[in-house]
């Protein structure tokens, strides 16, 4: 993936962020996901009281992304309030299911790192 691709969808995930509803953590994150449609779908964290009920913001992304009529993606790229925010496990099971082959970590300084999602999760649920 191309560098100017790469940092969009960096700066795309960071301004996702700042829409984050994360009042109990306090932990804001963003996520950019590029379709292969050409397309950037954005998502962040919304938290909940219940806690149980509080929904991620790649999983957000991805299921903006599918009411759109999305369902195939080149990257992802994730912006949280600590150095290389990971994707929790269910948000690695979704991104599994819909195969996104790449998951951009970046650090509040601007730099990044790119991840196959394969190394983050290795033997994914499937049917």
């Amino acid at each position: 993936m191309d560098k100017n691709t790469v940092e969009t969808l960096v700066k795309a995930a960071r301004e996702a962020r700042e829409n984050a509803y994360a009042p109990y953590s306090r932990f804001k994150v963003g996520a950019a996901l590029l379709g292969t449609d050409g397309k950037i779908y954005r998502g962040c964290n919304v938290e909940n009281g219940s806690y149980g009920l509080t929904s991620c913001a790649e999983r957000n992304a991805v299921f903006n992304a599918v009411a759109a009529g999305c369902r195939t993606f080149r990257a992802v790229a994730l912006a949280g309030t600590a150095d290389y925010t990971v994707p929790c496990g269910a948000c690695r099971q979704v991104l599994a299911e819909f195969r996104v082959p790449v998951v951009i970590l970046t650090k509040e300084d601007g730099t990044y790192t790119c991840a196959a999602l394969d190394s983050l999760l290795p033997q994914p649920f499937s049917l």
